[in-house]
């Protein structure tokens, strides 16, 4: 715990389903469970978008951004996420691999580390619309404390096409 609050982006995503489940259902148990690093202040609509960085056939994503209010430090807010992973059934099987829940921290506050376990910001933030979309609704004048760049600045740079609206009669 760092004892000050600092507001942290934390991207939720899943494609698969489980016991649990279906994938609606995984965001919202990982949006719940959240509470066990802080304060839920905002969170996204839900978008659809077909799987980032792999090639074959994979189910689409569902994905959504939590604002969040924490005093964890960033190494303990990494390890707060990969617990809550845990609890809801994620097996880390391969890279860019098809998944229950993946929860990212994406900024947190001014925050730069990169380390081995912890990288804040995320170093693919500015690259995937997937998450710039919902973060730009919640968050559009945050600042990438490295690029300089507003949130709204980064997702006009990126082809957000394939992000879509997801409704659950979808």
């Amino acid at each position: 715990m760092t004892g000050l609050i600092v507001t942290a982006y934390v991207g939720l995503g899943s494609n698969l389903e489980s016991p649990l489940g279906d994938r609606a259902r995984h965001l919202e148990l990982a949006s719940e469970s959240l509470s066990e690093a802080g304060r839920v202040t905002k969170l996204s609509a839900v978008f659809e978008t077909t799987p980032w960085g792999v090639e074959g056939n994979q189910p689409d994503y569902l994905n959504q951004v939590a604002a969040l209010e924490t005093d964890l430090d960033p190494a303990g807010l990494v390890s707060r996420m990969l617990g809550i992973e845990a609890d809801l059934g994620r097996v880390r099987a391969e890279r860019y691999g098809s998944r229950i829940i993946d929860l990212d921290v994406l900024l947190m506050g001014d925050t730069v580390i990169d380390e081995t376990d912890v990288q804040v910001p995320h170093p693919r933030l500015h690259e995937r619309a997937f998450v710039l979309v919902p973060l730009t609704l919640i968050a559009p004048d945050a600042i990438h404390p490295i690029l300089g760049a507003t949130m709204k600045e980064l997702l006009a740079r990126v082809d957000s096409s394939s992000v879509r609206p997801f409704t659950s009669s979808d």
